[in-house]
Parts: structure tokens; C-alpha cells; sequence
């Protein structure tokens, strides 16, 4: 374990010593984490290497999507931030490419296991607990009482009040979607999902545009990750944020290299700077509030505290494979909603 771990500093090291050595090509990554994080990363993976980096930011239903459809032709090196369950379902298909990088032995438990669960093809770099948000003041007007728990959305209080991201698209509402199934069971969860629906006035494409939404007063309730939420109440709106009383999920963000990148060497020079305190740290200079994955990380000061939140032991193993996405997709929308 101690070589493992000189071998590690050593090589991240060797990175930060390296600096413009590197500016030999491109590389392209699609982000699936807020604009602001996939911009700063890009901008300190560039200052640091002098790599070319084209980023794209989509949702991470939308990158699996699209690593699919170029699973013959890879139009892009590296798949980066967002829930993990689509990358580990990207490992399951063979559309990644394996890679330990040295800075695996400094990750927190929860990363190095995603790792494992990914046969090494992704790795955990950061982790955030799916909350209810409320706007406050939207509240008091109303005169309704603050949920607490995940039953109390369905009940008449908020009729036309919840905005929540459609699953098909976004890794957040395909983790609450999960999470509920663990939390209670398929019939259970099934029906309280059908019972949530008729609250529910918009799925939205992003899983943080509820909580955004919630922000502006454009609805009362956003189901979403708590560090966006925290993010919002940073900038000075009005919103309030619950860990639902019957316990939660949580996600764990990736990164990985696309199986037949083209760029692969600036691609596993991306992967260990994404892992380095450094490069973490560059989502928390943005403003964002995730738990970094590396122990040397400095974890923003408004970041959830994890270790406090009722967390349900989140099955990666399983809802993280291609048959329970497609399993838990076609409930969804035979049973609930087929959204457009």
C-alpha cells in the first residue's frame, strides 16, 4: 500500500511538474456535470498541459446515447462527470476503455469501488445525495406544510408543485427512479410513482433544472442532488433542503476513456488530472458542492455532509447494468408517463 501510494504522488507529480510538455494534440470530452464545472475543468486541464480540450456538456442519458451511436466511429476521447449508473452500463457494453490510473490508491472507499464495479473502465471522482428542494417563500404563500419525507410529495398540497427530470435523459431522475425501487419495492415504488405524477407539472430534460426552476419561483418543488441545490441557496434564493426522512440515494460522478479514443494518451493525462486534488478542486472554485473523491481533496465548505444523511445502501452493481435501465425505463413509461 505505501509503494502503491509514492507511486501514485510520484506520477501525479511527474503531471504537475510536466506542465506545456504535453501540448501535443487534442481532445474531446462530453461533460456530463454543470456548465460552470465542465467549463473550469476544462479551462485548468488546458493551463496545465497546453492539450486543446473540446468540451461539450450534456446530460448523461445523452452521452450514453451518443457513445452508443459511435461505438464504431468514437468521435470522443472522454466521458466525464454526471451520475455514474450510464458509465457503468457504457463498462457493461464494451464501450470503455480500461484504465487504473496512479491516483487510484489515493480515493476515498466509495471510488475505489466504483472502479471495481466497473471492471476499471470508470472511476468515481466525486459523490452527491439525492434531496427535496423547496422555495420557501412559494411555501409560506401557499400555506402548505414543508415535505419531509418522499411520501408527503404525493400528497394534494403540492398538486401541480414538483418538477422533476424526465430518467430517460437525465442520470438524476434514473437514480431517484432507482433509489425508490430500493428504498420500497417494485410494486410499491410503481404505484408511488404514479401517485407522484399528478403533482409532478414538468420532467424536465436536466436533473438540475427542477431545483432551478424551484430558484426562480417557477415551481415550488425540484427533486435533484443536494449540492445543486446548496448552490442555489448559495446565490441567494429562497430554497430549502431536505433529506427525505425514509433515507435517499446518492450518485456517485465517473470518468472514463471511450473504447477507441482517439486521443488516448491526452485522454489518461485528462483522467488522472480529473483525479488529482487539483483538478478537483477546480469544481469547488466554480462554486460547486459535490464531495470530491481524492483523500487530499479539499471538500467545499457548504458541500452536504454525507456522513449525516440517512444514505441507502445503493446497489451500483445491479441498477448500474443495461438490463435494469431498460428493465426500469419501460416501467416507467408504461406505467407512468411516456414523456415526450
Amino acid at each position: 500500500m505505501r509503494n502503491s501510494l509514492l507511486v501514485s504522488v510520484a506520477a501525479i507529480s511527474l503531471l504537475s511538474a510536466a506542465g506545456p510538455a504535453f501540448a501535443d494534440g487534442r481532445l474531446s470530452v462530453l461533460c456530463g456535470a454543470e456548465e460552470p464545472h465542465c467549463a473550469a475543468l476544462e479551462a485548468a486541464f488546458e493551463a496545465k498541459t497546453g492539450i486543446d480540450v473540446s468540451m461539450v456538456r450534456k446530460s448523461t442519458g445523452e452521452i450514453l446515447a451518443q457513445v452508443r451511436a459511435e461505438k464504431d466511429n468514437p468521435k470522443v476521447d472522454v466521458w466525464w462527470g454526471g451520475t455514474g449508473d450510464p458509465q457503468l452500463q457504457a463498462a457493461e457494453e464494451g464501450l470503455l476503455e480500461p484504465y487504473t490510473s496512479p491516483a487510484l490508491p489515493d480515493l476515498l472507499g466509495w471510488a475505489q469501488n466504483f472502479a471495481s464495479v466497473a471492471s476499471g473502465q470508470a472511476t468515481g471522482i466525486y459523490a452527491g445525495a439525492l434531496g427535496i428542494g423547496y422555495n420557501s417563500e412559494l411555501l409560506a404563500q401557499k400555506g402548505v406544510p414543508a415535505p419531509q419525507c418522499w411520501a408527503d410529495l404525493i400528497k394534494e398540497d403540492y398538486r401541480g408543485e414538483i418538477q422533476i427530470a424526465d430518467p430517460n435523459s437525465s442520470g438524476t431522475a434514473y437514480t431517484a427512479l432507482a433509489t425508490l425501487v430500493q428504498l420500497f419495492d417494485d410494486k410499491e415504488a410503481f404505484t408511488y410513482l404514479v401517485a407522484l405524477d399528478k403533482n409532478v407539472n414538468s420532467y424536465t430534460k436536466s436533473g438540475s433544472a427542477p431545483i432551478k426552476a424551484a430558484a426562480r419561483g417557477e415551481t415550488m418543488i425540484g427533486i435533484s442532488f443536494m449540492h445543486d441545490m446548496v448552490t442555489q441557496k448559495q446565490a441567494g434564493f429562497p430554497i430549502e433542503i431536505v433529506a427525505p426522512c425514509e433515507g435517499t440515494g446518492y450518485e456517485i460522478g465517473g470518468v472514463s476513456i471511450i473504447k477507441g479514443a482517439r486521443n488516448i494518451d491526452n485522454a489518461k493525462l485528462f483522467v488522472d488530472f480529473a483525479l488529482s486534488p487539483e483538478g478537483q478542486g477546480a469544481g469547488a472554485a466554480a462554486g460547486m458542492n459535490q464531495v470530491p473523491s481524492n483523500v487530499n481533496s479539499v471538500v467545499p465548505p457548504e458541500a452536504p455532509d454525507i456522513t449525516t444523511i440517512k444514505l441507502i445502501d445503493y446497489d451500483f452493481a445491479t441498477y448500474g447494468t443495461a438490463e435494469y435501465r431498460t428493465y426500469l425505463l419501460g416501467r416507467f413509461a408504461e406505467q407512468v408517463r411516456v414523456i415526450e
